[in-house]
């Protein structure tokens, strides 16, 4: 009986534990970490409470964003690129009335880049632009002014590398227009109207901004209409600035080198003739300095298909070079050309010893040339120093029978080539020449 009531206790706790059913925990609520508090001035400009992705004024008339620049500097100008690169601090301007807040001052707020997520902002960019950021140093130089009326300062710093087409066929005598242009990129003109704030007064640039190789001539701005065959018409801004390129640093690398390398060269025509070594390493230094040269300002330029005033200058002045050289070949084979002549000449003359010749059968005559013989040294001199083998021959003969061998139609037998007169006019014709080709090529070009 004890084991029959232990039994019936047991089934009833089991049976009370059964019917027992747990009381549930209340979960606590975790924090939406996606979702930051707002701040009293979002608050106050009702952040929320519009959508901020449309435009403001969304399908009604294009809303109107004024933009002014001030360049802050124009850092790089690259001839074998053809871009620059500029820093400028871009403005711009727009109402956006689900701004507007209520003032009891009329006194702006200023934020930062983090409300400029939260917001509209026109969606500019420079067009034909390589490499362009945003300044954030030390931190995101991004400023975004708010008025009470809705009225919105947007303004940032940035540096632009945009490409700048040159035209260099007067170069290093050239000028240089280039333009940054700035457009909106997804509104075109039905939606955003894109202006120069105060026209050509919405440019300033800066005092102390200088370039070392140009001088800047002008700043001004336009406004035009770029129209894609698959969007539309977009408004265009236009900032145009005109470059002047300083000529002082080429005349000094570039010009005064060469010309200093067509006088040396002409220095050749003051030495003798048998002076092979003296007049071949002149001719052959100045040749090979003149490709240095050419080959070092073409190196630094862009491969364009059109000749540029500089190699006008360096491929004449080399051409000028060159020719100092072919002038003292073509003495040295004159040269040579007569002494064979000389020589040719000594073996058929006659010998004349003891003839006598009263009746002036036979005359030898002697002209001289107008060169000074003292200039031409001893060089080309035969041992036994007659005077007719070093200049000019003549010879005379009366009697056929004596002066068969020698006797030509005329009865002269002309001896010497005048090799002196050759450098006496080059002396005086390549300077004159490259005088001239220097004022014609000055007075194109400056």
């Amino acid at each position: 009986s004890i084991w029959i009531l232990d039994t019936a206790l047991l089934l009833v706790f089991l049976l009370k534990a059964s019917h027992r059913v747990p009381r549930p925990h209340r979960a606590l609520r975790s924090p939406d970490m996606t979702k930051s508090p707002m701040t009293k001035s979002e608050q106050l400009l009702r952040i929320d409470d519009h959508d901020f992705t449309m435009r403001p004024a969304f399908g009604g008339p294009p809303i109107p964003v004024g933009v002014d620049v001030q360049v802050e500097s124009l850092d790089t100008i690259s001839e074998a690129d053809m871009d620059f690169t500029m820093t400028l601090y871009l403005r711009h301007y727009w109402k956006d009335e689900r701004l507007s807040f209520p003032s009891t001052n009329n006194q702006s707020m200023t934020f930062d880049s983090r409300l400029v997520k939260k917001i509209w902002v026109p969606d500019m960019f420079f067009v034909h632009s390589k490499r362009s950021f945003i300044h954030d140093t030390t931190t995101d130089n991004v400023m975004l002014r708010v008025y009470p009326d809705g009225n919105v300062l947007y303004s940032l710093r940035v540096t632009v590398t945009a490409m700048c087409n040159m035209d260099l066929s007067r170069f290093p005598l050239d000028t240089q227009t280039c333009s940054l242009e700035i457009e909106s990129y997804a509104y075109t003109d039905d939606d955003l109207m894109l202006y120069w704030k105060k026209g050509n007064e919405s440019l300033n640039t800066d005092d102390k901004i200088s370039l070392s190789q140009f001088l800047i001539q002008k700043f001004h701005t336009t406004t035009k209409l770029a129209f894609y065959s698959s969007t539309g018409w977009y408004n265009r801004l236009y900032i145009h600035f005109t470059l002047r390129r300083h000529v002082f640093f080429f005349l000094l690398q570039t010009y005064f080198p060469a010309t200093l390398m067509v006088m040396l060269s002409w220095v050749s025509f003051w030495i003798d003739c048998r002076a092979v070594p003296a007049r071949v390493p002149l001719g052959i230094t100045t040749v090979l300095t003149m490709s240095t040269i050419i080959t070092g300002v073409n190196a630094s330029m862009p491969r364009v298909s059109y000749i540029k005033a500089v190699d006008i200058y360096l491929w004449v002045s080399f051409v000028f070079v060159f020719l100092s050289v072919i002038e003292y070949a073509a003495v040295n084979y004159l040269t040579t050309v007569q002494e064979r002549r000389e020589r040719k000449l000594r073996n058929q003359l006659p010998c004349t010893c003891g003839i006598e010749n009263p009746d002036g059968d036979m005359m030898m005559t002697t002209c001289f040339s107008d060169v000074d013989p003292s200039a031409a040294g001893t060089y080309g001199m035969p041992e036994n120093g007659a005077r007719q083998e070093r200049i000019l021959a003549q010879l005379t003969l009366a009697d056929s029978q004596r002066t068969s061998r020698v006797k030509t139609p005329r009865g002269y037998v002309n001896v010497w080539i005048d090799t002196h007169a050759i450098d006496k006019y080059s002396r005086v014709i390549f300077p004159a020449a490259y005088t001239l080709f220097n004022i014609i090529y000055w007075s194109i070009y400056s």
